[in-house]
């Protein structure tokens, strides 16, 4: 968000209510780059919500609420001004950055008649893909992981909330993976494994916590999925999903049909897990001095359908790097208990 460039290390003080019908606390909010942080009086870190997907739910009232987006049951009690100030800068600069209709609309759907015209059946849904791809907007692609997700949350429960466990998730997954702008929401259940939605968002299955005694394999899943992510634009499924019509939406008004996004996040529930390429793979281990052989095993206790990770393991368990500390592992492992 460069458009907040005198707003930066700006922070004031709220009220927050974690869910409905929770007592609202003090907290210290702190404007970063693309996240506002909510801190408690301690300045330990509750939470991150994303800049391009928070809402405001009383527009000219006092105190301002807000919320991380659409169905988010978090609201924050805001009076400071600066900080409403760069709050409804932000929301003025995503809807300005969102395609309107008008005359930039009539252009492309001119274009798109044009190319139904000239191109072949076949070659026009990718090519449109691509090119959809190609101009949607960071604060639009946050928008739509954040509509997945919840979607995602009606189906499988609410994301687990331990306060301790999501400070020490943060700090590991951002080591990790060195993406500083990664959300990742653990999931009580639905996800197998591990997946990831546009905006920067990874999902992760508790038992990838729960049911191992090192974080190796949760490392493990976190690299490989990043790799997923940046080997194919995480829109793009999306796109395949809800076809020609959906993607003509997207690209004309902003926006996604809403029986598009639901059928979407049904689907990724139970779609299988992509296959990576153990030489790209390893290459992560290897870079982030990792044992890709806790995950392997993770994969496949046999070791067989995973034996290329273990056999080809560039780093050994006896020089990889400490990921966390016994503690820091214990806060973890209770992050869907507390």
């Amino acid at each position: 968000m460069t458009a907040l460039t005198k707003y930066e290390r700006l922070e004031a003080t709220a009220l927050w209510r974690p869910d409905d019908g929770a007592q609202r606390v003090d907290v210290l909010l702190s404007l970063g780059d693309a996240t506002l942080t909510i801190s408690d009086m301690r300045e330990n870190v509750l939470n991150h919500w994303s800049l391009p997907a928070i809402q405001r739910l009383n527009p000219g009232d006092r105190p301002a609420l807000f919320r991380p987006g659409e169905d988010a049951t978090e609201e924050l009690e805001l009076e400071d001004d600066d900080m409403i100030r760069a709050l409804e800068k932000v929301r003025k600069l995503v809807e300005r950055r969102r395609p309107h209709p008008g005359r930039l609309r009539h252009w492309v759907t001119a274009g798109i008649l044009l190319f139904l015209l000239a191109l072949t059946v076949f070659w026009l849904p990718g090519a449109l893909r691509s090119y959809t791809v190609s101009v949607v907007p960071e604060p639009s692609r946050a928008a739509i992981g954040q509509q997945i997700l919840t979607r995602i949350g009606r189906i499988t429960g609410q994301e687990c909330r331990g306060r301790g466990g999501r400070m020490v998730l943060t700090r590991f997954a951002r080591r990790v993976t060195e993406n500083p702008d990664l959300r990742v929401v653990v999931l009580s259940g639905g996800v197998q494994s591990s997946k990831h939605l546009p905006g920067n968002i990874t999902l992760l299955n508790r038992a990838l916590i729960e049911d191992f005694e090192h974080p190796d394999v949760l490392a493990g899943f976190l690299l490989a999925e990043e790799l997923r992510r940046n080997s194919t634009d995480p829109l793009l499924p999306v796109l395949d999903h809800i076809g020609l019509r959906g993607t003509v939406q997207l690209l004309t008004t902003g926006d996604l049909p809403g029986a598009a996004i639901d059928q979407y996040a049904e689907a990724l529930l139970v779609a299988p897990q992509s296959e990576l390429p153990p030489t790209a793979l390893l290459s992560r281990f290897e870079a982030q001095n990792i044992s890709a052989t806790p995950y392997a095993y993770a994969l496949d206790l046999t070791g067989e359908t995973s034996l290329d990770l273990i056999e080809a393991d560039p780093v050994s368990s006896t020089t990889a790097n400490p990921l966390l500390s016994d503690d820091d592992w214990v806060r973890l492992q209770g992050v869907c208990g507390e």
